[in-house]
């Protein structure tokens, strides 16, 4: 058995996000200070009851996908990156990409396997969305939820 492990500071098992704006693949930006993160696959279920069935039957449809995470604020990686190109996800940032509504493609590789194994990574097309960010005297420094909204289905290479 290969359990997958995320390991802070060694570069080959660290959780990797890296967005793409789909318009310009020039400057990805490889989202720092991820606090959490949470992959979502919700299959909604159709229901329907029968005359000649004592339970109700069910079968599955679509799915919801996402991706839920807390971030520390890195001024460059929030606001964008000003020598960057300006189309760019490097130089949107996350918040000029969630504003202007910019689809992206995204990766987030999963680290790696106490084996040594190269990790998974899940990738896809996503809208930024959820952003909300805080700061208080207890916690001094700005920290955001953040959701990637999928459009269509992850892709696991």
């Amino acid at each position: 058995m290969a359990y997958i492990y995320p390991a802070p500071g060694n570069a080959n098992a660290e959780v990797i996000l890296t967005l793409i704006a789909s318009a310009n693949t020039t400057s990805n930006l490889s989202v720092p200070s991820l606090q959490d993160i949470t992959i979502n696959n919700s299959n909604d279920v159709f229901t329907w009851t029968q005359l000649d069935e004592s339970s109700k039957l069910q079968i599955a449809t679509t799915s919801t996908n996402s991706l839920d995470m807390n971030l520390v604020l890195d001024q460059t990686a929030f606001f964008g990156n000003a020598s960057a190109n300006a189309v760019s996800a490097a130089g949107k940032g996350i918040f000029g990409l969630s504003k202007d509504k910019t689809q992206v493609q995204f990766t987030l590789y999963m680290g790696d396997t106490d084996t040594g194994a190269a990790g998974k990574t899940v990738g896809g097309n996503a809208y930024i969305t959820g952003l909300a960010p805080t700061v208080s005297a207890d916690a001094p420094v700005w920290v955001s939820p953040i959701t990637l909204t999928v459009t269509g289905d992850y892709t696991i290479t």
